[in-house]
C-alpha cells in the first residue's frame, strides 16, 4: 500500500515514514500543504497521514477538500484519512471526524498504536481482509506472514508488499507503471526495472507451479 505522511516536523515525519516502510508500505513525505497537494494530485494513495497545524495551512483543511473532491486524485477516489495531531481536546477530535477523517491520533503516540490504527484502516478497504487467501497462498499482514500450501516464504518487506497487492487483486492484469504507483514510492527511478526484478524474485519464492504469470504487452496477473 502507498501512505503519504503530511508532517512539518521532519524528525519525527521521517520517523515516522522508517517505520510505516519497514511494515512494508511505499511511504511519501510532505512538510507542507502545497507540497500535499501536488503529491495526492500526482499520484495514488491509500492512505494519507495528516498534521493538523502546517507551515501554510491545515491538516484539516486538506482532509475536507479531499472528501468534497475539491481536491481531485490521480485515480478518482480519495485515500483514507488518519489525523495525526497534538490537539486533544474533544472538540477538536469531534471537528477532526466531522471533517471527514477515517481516524484520530493525538501526538505524542506509540508508533505500535499508530501501525496498528493504519492497518485497521486499510483493511477498511473493499478488497482487504485481515487474513488474504487466494488459491494455496495465505498472507495475514498484521503478522507479516505469508505462506503457500502451508509453508511459510522467506520475502523481503517489498516482495510482501507486493504479493499483498496481488492477491487483493487476484485476476487483474497490472502494468508495470501501476505497480509502481502502488507497491513503490516516489524515491523509485520509474525508468529502473525494480518492477521486473522484485516480480521475477517473488515468482521464484512462490515456487511451482507458476502462480504469477506474464502478459505480453500488458504486465502480470496472479492466477486465481
Amino acid at each position: 500500500m502507498r501512505l503519504l505522511v503530511v508532517e512539518d516536523e521532519p524528525d519525527l515525519a521521517d520517523a515516522i515514514a522508517r517505520g510505516l516502510r519497514r511494515d512494508g508500505h511505499a511511504v511519501d513525505v510532505a512538510h507542507t500543504a502545497l507540497e500535499a497537494d501536488i503529491k495526492l494530485r500526482s499520484a495514488g494513495y491509500d492512505l494519507a497521514l495528516l498534521d493538523w497545524n502546517l507551515p501554510d495551512g491545515s491538516g484539516l483543511q486538506l482532509c475536507r477538500r479531499l472528501v468534497s473532491g475539491d481536491l481531485p486524485t490521480l485515480e478518482g477516489g480519495r485515500p483514507r484519512i488518519l489525523m495525526l495531531t497534538a490537539r486533544d481536546e474533544v472538540e477538536d477530535r469531534v471537528a477532526g471526524l466531522d471533517s471527514g477523517a477515517d481516524d484520530y491520533l493525538v501526538k505524542p503516540f506509540a508508533f505500535d498504536e499508530l501501525s496498528a490504527r493504519v492497518r485497521a484502516l486499510l483493511r477498511r478497504e473493499p478488497d482487504s481482509e485481515p487474513i488474504l487467501e487466494v488459491g494455496p497462498l495465505s498472507l495475514d499482514h498484521a503478522r507479516f506472514v505469508a505462506t503457500r500450501d502451508d509453508v511459510a516464504l522467506d520475502l523481503t518487506a517489498k516482495e510482501f508488499a507486493l504479493l499483498h497487492y496481488f492477491m487483493a487483486h487476484a485476476g487483474i492484469v497490472m502494468g508495470q507503471e501501476h505497480l509502481l504507483e502502488h507497491v513503490w514510492d516516489e524515491m523509485t527511478d520509474p525508468l529502473t526495472n525494480v518492477v521486473r526484478v522484485t516480480v521475477s524474485n517473488l515468482r521464484k519464492k512462490l515456487g511451482d507451479p507458476p502462480l504469477i504469470t506474464t502478459v505480453a504487452g500488458r504486465g502480470y496477473r496472479l492466477e486465481e
